[in-house]
């Protein structure tokens, strides 16, 4: 039961554990009960960023890493885990010219407190730095054994199309994985500009708000239900009649196979081409096994079909 990064090798299980909540939602005793019950259940992908969690009052970015860094070096189990990290929005390391791509690397590897990533992103594109440069600059690390594999993330489509034909003409390292904003009620942007890149370069898909900032967990279906949580804000967008329409589908599903809504939801982007694992958090060890059950539940093809229809009527 295992995904790969599309050409680079590098085996996953087919859930990607969202580290965006450690040293936000969760501090770190609970993240490590978390990472440690991940890795029991089979899990070994794990997600973060340098940036995780600046946005936090009293951070000043690298607390996932960190987190996550400490939990490797205290279970030993570094060659067991895959990591992926990003670069750019880190308060200290912003935008993506070489120096910066390289000092960034530097920092997130003695965070981590490890001597190689094995995928690399780059956060968001940087505008004002040469796409060129950029790309040089993750082929370096590469070359340097600092980073396995590459990926971008929340790049346009001209942009992504651009960064290959760069790698292609300059011999760089080409990126295996992409990780865009997708999910049952966020599809059209990614269906109609990104899925037709990921196809014709084999980029593996591990898509973020996988289940659409909570939505889709079914936990947000009345207005006072946003006040719940940190992320009623972001849920906020899917609460009309589609987005509830596109719930009730998936409670109907879930009902039938004795699962959570959340699993379903997460089902659902492992049928779509390309998409290796989908990204979900958990802030607790209990939200937990609603995320690993998507490994292995399959929809039949009539539930696939009719989670299609009614997530077609969402507005976006």
């Amino acid at each position: 039961m295992s995904s790969t990064l599309g050409s680079s090798g590098i085996e996953v299980f087919p859930l990607n554990l969202g580290g965006n909540v450690f040293g936000w939602t969760s501090d770190e005793p609970a993240s490590h009960q978390i990472l440690d019950a991940f890795v029991e259940a089979g899990g070994n992908f794990v997600d973060t960023a340098d940036g995780y969690s600046a946005w936090v009052p009293g951070n000043s970015g690298g607390e996932s890493e960190t987190i996550i860094g400490n939990w490797l070096a205290a279970r030993g189990n570094r060659d067991r885990v895959v990591v992926a990290t990003k670069v750019s929005q880190h308060p200290q390391f912003r935008g993506l010219a070489a120096a910066n791509v390289a000092a960034a690397a530097d920092a997130s590897l003695a965070r981590l407190r490890t001597d190689y990533i094995d995928l690399y992103y780059a956060h968001y594109d940087d505008e004002n730095t040469p796409l060129a440069e950029t790309a040089a600059a993750f082929d370096a690390l590469v070359k340097a054994g600092k980073v396995r594999a590459i990926g971008v993330s929340n790049y346009s489509p001209a942009r992504i199309r651009e960064w290959f034909e760069i790698a292609r003409r300059d011999g760089l390292t080409l990126p295996v994985a992409l990780q865009p904003h997708y999910n049952l009620v966020a599809r059209a942007a990614y269906e109609r500009d990104i899925a037709p890149i990921a196809a014709a370069e084999n980029l593996a898909v591990l898509p973020y708000y996988a289940l659409a900032s909570g939505f889709l967990t079914g936990k947000y279906r009345t207005t006072e239900d946003l006040a719940q949580g940190p992320r009623g804000g972001g849920a906020k967008t899917y609460l009309n009649e589609e987005g509830l329409a596109v719930i009730k589908v998936l409670d109907d599903i879930a009902g039938t196979h004795g699962v959570e809504p959340a699993t379903v939801a997460l089902a659902w982007l492992r049928t779509k081409p390309q998409v290796a694992a989908p990204i979900a958090s958990a802030r607790t060890t209990g939200q937990l096994p609603a995320l690993i059950a998507s490994a292995t539940l399959d929809l039949a093809a009539d539930e696939v079909a009719a989670l299609g229809e009614v997530s077609a009527n969402v507005p976006e």
